[in-house]
């Protein structure tokens, strides 16, 4: 671990590691992944109370989170949520990876106030997931790779070096890997089949093909042919929610999209993703969101006016 990390406390035996705060700092860090991490994090495994990207630049070894151990491939990209239980194993090239490590406070003054979770900024979706899921893995395209290990090693420097407008650069900078990582991830049902979970990725698949269109548990589960009841004991054990949970997810994830990037009337943009009751409509999503739809597309396009205005950005 770097020392912005440190050991907090236990949770039924595994080590959390919370991140130290320091007022004068970007709440952002990097730790390359080398011989040194491994052995520090042997012989068990850890978890974090804070979002962390961990991104392998080599193959070899292998890393433990959830359910699974994969061998570590060139291009492996981690998405650990607050929570996630992870262990690297042994026999690691050096460097074969790094970790960026952060917390929501580090993307500025436009993150989620007191009304809403950090879980509701548009960049932090990836790493929600049910509790004990583990770790979502997703594939770096070789032509994106060397952007990777660029926009990781100025994080690292600037944080280092300290230089005028750091913090704003080590902002942009993260800023892009997030986004990196909102676009890798919305290719569920392939991130499922690396992943070796066929059947989620068959109830993923469906949910993509139908969400715009009622859609229940039953539909998923007639068209699977499997029973509902096993069919949700099966998505909840290895998700942490039900079917019916992911359908409104996939709804809600366009339903932002559209609010920003469209006028189409909120009435309208329910209708487009399967809620034809504008009512039940802005119900679910403020469950969701914990603020209105016309809130969040306010709110969002503030955001947005912002960051095209801001320094770092790039084209």
């Amino acid at each position: 671990m770097v020392t912005a990390v440190r050991l907090n406390r236990r949770r039924a035996g595994v080590p959390v590691h919370s991140y130290v705060v320091d007022p004068a700092l970007p709440q952002v860090s990097v730790t390359r992944i080398d011989h040194q991490a491994v052995d520090h994090v042997r012989p068990g495994d850890h978890t974090h109370d804070f979002p962390v990207l961990v991104y392998f630049e080599c193959g070899g070894g292998s890393l433990r989170s959830g359910e699974h151990e994969w061998p570590v491939e060139a291009g492996d990209l981690y998405v650990v949520a607050p929570g996630d239980v992870i262990g690297i194993g042994a026999e690691l090239e050096h460097p074969s990876g790094s970790a960026v490590f952060f917390t929501p406070d580090a993307l500025g003054p436009d993150r989620p106030g007191p009304l809403l979770s950090w879980r509701a900024h548009p960049l932090l979706f990836p790493f929600v997931r049910g509790a004990g899921s583990g770790a979502l893995r997703l594939k770096v395209p070789a032509s994106e790779r060397p952007t990777w290990s660029t926009g990781i090693a100025a994080i690292e420097a600037e944080t280092r070096d300290r230089r005028d407008g750091y913090r704003q650069a080590v902002l942009a900078h993260l800023t892009l890997l997030l986004v990196s990582v909102s676009r890798l991830a919305t290719d569920v049902v392939g991130d499922l089949r690396l992943n070796n979970e066929k059947l989620l990725a068959d109830v993923f698949a469906l949910i993509e093909q139908r969400y715009r269109e009622p859609l229940s548990l039953r539909d998923v589960a007639r068209a699977l042919r499997l029973s509902p009841g096993h069919l949700t004991t099966t998505v909840r054990r290895k998700t942490g929610r039900t079917v019916l949970d992911w359908i409104v997810e996939r709804r809600m994830t366009e339903a932002r999209r559209l609010l920003v990037e469209t006028d189409l009337a909120v009435s309208e943009i329910g209708r487009t993703v399967g809620i034809g009751d504008p009512g039940y409509f802005a119900r679910s999503f403020r469950r969701a969101h914990g603020v209105t739809p016309r809130a969040w597309r306010a709110g969002s396009r503030v955001q947005l006016a912002r960051g095209s205005a801001g320094p770092g950005r790039r084209e």
